[in-house]
């Protein structure tokens, strides 16, 4: 069995005139749900064995409050220009590119992808956590995905098991 943690970044400030999208941080509230969702995280698992995180401010941002927390050694850690604003097709590629020895990814990235890879991959689940996650991936949400293979190379749309769907707000 295989685990994919899909996390969207957390709330991030709005643009400042000249700045680059991918350069914008997160507001107070997004540290503050970052740090809320590592800590969920930590709490309930799984602890991912390899971390992909798009290279914009906000999602190394919502990288940081976790890495923060995990004791030493942190997985290994992959900074990927790739994962920026990367659509379903290309995160499903991706995970399908991954080594058979991972068991356990979080990829932290951006909507709209997130919502739509999550969305794709959650063929099974609880009812209320699929209506969950069919309505709204906010920012800051955490899909937890289960699927019965061997090889990522065998990752199909459909096939994984919503395990778990949390956001921010629910923690509160």
């Amino acid at each position: 069995m295989k685990t994919i943690l899909l996390m969207r970044h957390a709330k991030s400030a709005l643009g400042v005139l000249g700045q680059a999208d991918r350069d914008r941080p997160l507001n107070r509230r997004g540290e503050q749900a970052a740090k809320r969702m590592a800590e969920h995280l930590l709490a309930q698992g799984p602890l991912p064995d390899l971390i992909l995180c798009s290279t914009a401010t906000r999602t190394r941002q919502t990288l940081a409050a976790l890495v923060e927390r995990l004791r030493p050694p942190a997985p290994p850690i992959a900074l990927e220009p790739g994962l920026y604003l990367a659509s379903e097709d290309v995160l499903l590629n991706r995970l399908r590119d991954l080594p058979s020895t991972v068991g356990t990814v979080l990829l932290i990235g951006h909507n709209d992808g997130m919502w739509h890879a999550a969305h794709a991959l959650a063929g099974h689940g609880k009812a209320s956590l699929l209506a969950a996650l069919r309505e709204k991936f906010p920012t800051g949400a955490l899909a937890t995905l289960q699927v019965e293979i061997e090889e990522w190379t065998e990752l199909m749309a459909g096939a994984a098991t919503l395990a778990a769907f949390a956001c921010p707000r629910d923690l509160d």
